[in-house]
């Protein structure tokens, strides 16, 4: 009889202001471990940077007596900021993102217009994962899932019997992630669904966002079985024609996340703020009328 996939120990941190959920998966055997998704705390009234929410992440991995491994995002996020320029030089530990982010530096750098010496290569993460390729977490092993839509360059990591899917699936009563943005695409994000679907239906499904349907409390983990069954776009959408309409409908009446002109610009760089200029300050750069058509609120 074939074992059982290991149980990596999962803590969920959710962030109320931008709804995000990052996660410390540990390996239970060795206790080292991953923050997947970290969180630079930033307010856009008053322009402040803080790192709250990525020191509780530190804070939960010494108290647990964890060794943090890798720092990973699931894709460059256009509604908070990454801590892993942060976390990397608190600890060293090794920073992750999808292949594919190189396309998105490209399209990015030319809508900031950043200047020729911008690398669009990736080269800010210490490693860029193509689908298929396999790491450890302790002596768990983990998969890269390439899995685009929401973004040119998403990503999902799966390992034992837990997958990190961010911006795909939502929790069931959420539906799916939009498809939107410059880059994005609604028959993509069918096929990167679809593709988690198949995954055996006890795998634990921990999912990039949460926005409280009715105000119920934060939620982030479901199985597939769970999204199959109740997911209330993939039970209205049962094709991939039926889908594609359904979210580009959904998507034309979305504004703009309120942070993705200041977080793409961070996030791109791996997390790392701009350069201060000569009076030691850094500034974001607001590209006027590059996102074009997207709904008002």
């Amino acid at each position: 009889m074939a074992s059982s996939p290991p149980s990596p120990i999962v803590k969920g941190f959710y962030d109320k202001r931008t709804g995000s959920i990052q996660y410390v998966v540990a390996d239970p055997e060795t206790k080292r471990c991953a923050i997947i998704d970290p969180v630079l705390d930033f307010d856009p009234k008053s322009g402040c940077t803080a790192t709250r929410s990525a020191d509780e992440l530190l804070a939960y991995v010494e108290r647990e007596g964890c060794d943090l491994e890798w720092i990973l995002d699931t894709h460059p996020h256009a509604d908070h900021f990454s801590a892993a320029a942060y976390l990397k030089q608190r600890t060293g530990a090794r920073t992750g993102i999808g292949e594919k982010i190189t396309e998105v530096q490209k399209l990015w750098k030319d809508l900031y217009n950043l200047p020729e010496d911008f690398p669009a290569d990736g080269s800010q993460w210490d490693r860029t994962f193509a689908d298929g390729e396999r790491f450890k977490i302790g002596n768990m092993d983990v998969e890269v899932m390439f899995t685009p839509g929401h973004t040119l360059a998403s990503i999902a990591y799966r390992t034992g019997d837990a997958a990190f899917i961010h911006d795909t699936l939502f929790m069931p009563d959420s539906g799916t992630a939009r498809a939107d943005f410059p880059g994005g695409s609604a028959r993509a994000l069918w096929r990167s669904i679809r593709r988690i679907l198949e995954l055996p239906d006890d795998t634990r499904l921990f999912t990039g966002h949460d926005y409280r349907p009715e105000g119920r409390e934060p939620a982030w983990e479901s199985t597939v079985a769970q999204q199959r069954a109740h997911n209330i776009h993939l039970t209205k959408a049962r094709t991939e024609e039926e889908y594609v309409a359904l979210r580009e409908a959904r998507d034309r009446t979305l504004p703009m996340p309120v942070l993705i002109l200041q977080a793409l610009q961070v996030n791109i760089r791996a997390g790392r703020l701009p350069e201060p200029e000569t009076n030691g300050r850094r500034y974001l750069k607001i590209p006027l009328d590059a996102l074009s058509g997207a709904a008002w609120e």
